[in-house]
């Protein structure tokens, strides 16, 4: 039998922790109050912050409806509705929130881009709509629950269609 060499184990250093400076402080509990507080007194200003994303989400949609095959156009709907996506959770709208998370995938988010039918967007957008307009406000709400657990079905079968259609290289339909 041959002669082995030993066996030498080299650990290289953790440059990221060197970077990070060690474990993060803890949370100063007076800011959070602080900043809950604040914006506790602007709640009564999210209603109508509500409606103003609401007014630049049709205004997009009205230009893309002008103009579908802009990209101009689908990448302005893409950015109003990653806006509500953010905001609408903390404007106390977190089913708006999903409604935009479900459209912004279908332009453009996380899967490239996808040939979602027109209808399908135009249908995020009406409920967008409707759930702001309707006060529909709870992540509880069932007729909210309902309609945004079909949006998501239906925004998953178009990415995993593309996806098999990719696969086979099948062209993407218009």
């Amino acid at each position: 039998m041959a002669r082995q060499k030993p066996i030498e184990v080299i650990t290289p250093p953790n440059m990221l922790k060197t970077k990070v400076g060690g474990a993060m402080p803890a949370l100063d509990q007076r800011a959070i109050a602080k900043a809950e507080a604040a914006l506790e007194k602007m709640s009564d200003q999210f209603a109508d912050w509500i409606k103003e994303e609401l007014a630049r989400l049709l205004e997009a949609w009205a230009d893309f409806e002008a103009a579908p095959s802009s990209p101009a156009t689908k990448n302005e709907l893409h950015r109003r509705a990653h806006d509500l996506k953010g905001l609408a959770p903390t404007y106390g709208y977190p089913l708006v929130g999903r409604i935009c998370a479900t459209l912004c995938k279908l332009t453009g988010d996380e899967y490239g881009e996808i040939s979602a039918p027109d209808r399908l967007l135009k249908a995020h957008v009406d409920a967008v709509k409707a759930a702001i307009l309707g006060k529909i406000k709870g992540a509880d709400h069932p007729v909210g629950l309902a309609l945004v657990a079909e949006l998501e079905v239906q925004t998953r079968e178009i990415i995993a269609q593309q996806a098999a259609d990719e696969a086979a290289g099948l062209p993407p339909k218009a």
